[in-house]
């Protein structure tokens, strides 16, 4: 199924990595693709293999016309919501691209408020090669800050699940409660801390 892109030269994809996760940042990209420095390979960043993604990310970071990050910290899920802080990272990322872009298409089936006009497009990173570039950036990013906190937490194996609730890391979590980066929202931290 090949997706129709709008009529405009400057278009953003944004994707988000960490809805699931029981622990750390729900991390967006924006980027928007320089057409004259193609990427070949560009896919869903969860079907690749993480060696793929990194040498992807790395082509994405050297040839995009620009790229944004966009977060939310675990207090503001536990604030907003999971659905709500996500909207709000992917409007910090579009907000930070260097270019304005003149089209922004959204992994997914809902759209932040944006400034300019959006679209969303249901499983877009792999329909859309600048929603696939923003996926990436995005999986590469949150998946190294997990690597980062498993440095400090060890214990709690964040480098193998990378947050997710994995028996491993319900196990842990019943063990040791939870770390300050924990999602104190999210059901199985609740009943961790015995909230």
């Amino acid at each position: 199924m090949e997706f129709i892109y709008p009529p405009a030269n400057l278009i953003a994809g944004v994707d988000e990595v960490g809805r699931g996760p029981l622990v750390g940042a729900v991390v967006t990209a924006a980027v928007i693709l320089d057409p004259s420095r193609p990427i070949a390979g560009l896919a869903d960043s969860k079907k690749l293999s993480e060696k793929r993604r990194e040498e992807l990310y790395r082509e994405i970071i050297e040839k995009a016309l620009c790229w944004s990050l966009g977060r939310a910290e675990p207090e503001e899920i536990d604030q907003l919501n999971i659905l709500h802080a996500t909207m709000l990272a992917m409007q910090r990322a579009v907000a930070g691209l260097s270019i304005s872009p003149e089209y922004v298409l959204i992994d997914g089936n809902r759209c932040p408020k944006l400034p300019m006009p959006a679209q969303a497009v249901i499983k877009g990173d792999g329909l859309v090669a600048e929603i696939s570039a923003a996926s990436i950036v995005a999986k590469v990013t949150r998946d190294r800050e997990m690597v980062e906190l498993d440095q400090r937490f060890p214990e709690y194996g964040f480098a193998k699940h990378k947050g997710y609730p994995t028996a491993f890391h319900l196990e842990k979590l019943a063990q040791l409660g939870a770390t300050k980066h924990h999602r104190k929202s999210f059901a199985p931290v609740k009943r961790a801390i015995g909230l």
